[in-house]
């Protein structure tokens, strides 16, 4: 199965563990961004997965290219051109600290992207999914523009399409994500966010949600899926739903309404994961949740392997998902207790 999905793939500089960015004199080296992510995960899962965008020519470019490869993922379709590649600088936190991003992405090459570049209707031919995030929209008008031609093909040929609503302050304002992604969404068929993305991104603000109470409100969560489904006429919605009680301990579940098996949503197991990299962690559900949806025949099972999946990639560190669908399958149907496998 074929799948396409479109953003910006990203230099990641790390601080070594848990060193603070005043105290760093290394960073570790990996690649990642939000499509990125979901392209590698459904490459692990077996599927024919592909990423567009639009890097340098040069040897930076190259490895990202290279990295992209290195797991599985077509880079057939993906532009050369551009001066430099984004970078974001990662500082992991711990107990009561926060992780913090620091982003040096201006100008990336993506953002030169022109109409005519990317051949859409060849890209998505015999493709079943497309997916995307609101980061891409963020980067700029030219990248908007081409992600609404990606859209026009993909609704033409009947192509699926999910979006991540992924929301950054660092990026755009309320006002201008709400008036670019609000206009989006009639191309989606399945939204994934959680209750801050569809507060800012889509101005849908959940009714009795404290997420710094660190407990959650299941029956306020899934008003917000079912408003979020009759609003703009989605096929299913998919909250993530993380309790955060520090940067080292979150609680990890997610709720889904659609029209087939969770018409009345459906909440998943609850995972305790003591964090090693949250980064990346909604692109892991995102990814699982694809994976499900185009392979399984009951759509909780769908949300119940995307859960895993991304509890899965929280003890991971960099970007990537990297984990079978095998041993996402043994976590979501067995105990998770993390016993040595000999």
């Amino acid at each position: 199965m074929k799948v396409v999905t479109f953003g910006e793939i990203m230099l990641r500089l790390s601080t070594p563990g848990f060193s603070r960015f005043v105290q760093a004199s290394t960073f570790e080296v990996t690649f990642g961004g939000g499509e990125a992510n979901v392209a590698v995960s459904l490459a692990n899962y077996g599927l024919e997965s592909y990423f567009v965008t639009k890097l340098p020519k040069h040897e930076i470019g190259q490895a990202a290219v290279n990295h992209l490869r290195r797991f599985g993922v077509r880079t057939d379709f993906i532009v050369r051109g551009g001066d430099r590649i984004g970078i974001y600088f990662l500082e992991t936190g711990a107990s009561q600290r926060p992780s913090k991003v620091i982003y040096d992405r201006a100008h990336a090459a993506i953002t030169t992207l022109r109409e005519g570049e990317v051949d859409w209707e060849q890209v998505l031919e015999g493709a079943r999914w497309f997916h995307w995030t609101g980061i891409t929209p963020a980067l700029g008008e030219s990248v908007q523009e081409e992600l609404r031609r990606a859209l026009e093909v993909a609704r033409r040929l009947g192509v699926k399409v999910s979006a991540d609503l992924n929301y950054r302050a660092k990026l755009w304002s309320v006002e201008e994500a709400q008036r670019v992604m609000r206009s989006l969404m009639e191309y989606v068929d399945v939204c994934i966010g959680n209750e801050e993305d569809a507060e800012k991104s889509l101005g849908i603000k959940p009714k009795g949600v404290d997420v710094e109470a660190g407990k959650l409100e299941e029956a306020a969560y899934r008003e917000l899926a079912q408003e979020l489904k009759r609003t703009f006429g989605f096929e299913a919605v998919a909250i993530t739903l993380r309790e955060s009680y520090s940067a080292s301990v979150n609680g990890w579940s997610a709720l889904m309404v659609d029209d087939r098996d969770c018409r009345e949503g459906y909440r998943s197991r609850r995972y305790e994961i003591q964090l090693v990299d949250r980064v990346g962690g909604g692109d892991a559900f995102a990814g699982g949740l694809i994976y499900g949806l185009l392979t399984k025949g009951d759509t909780r099972e769908a949300l119940e392997f995307a859960v895993a999946a991304s509890c899965l990639k929280q003890t991971i560190p960099g970007d990537f998902n990297l984990v079978s669908a095998g041993e996402v399958e043994k976590l979501a149907q067995g105990t998770g207790s993390g016993r040595v496998e000999r």
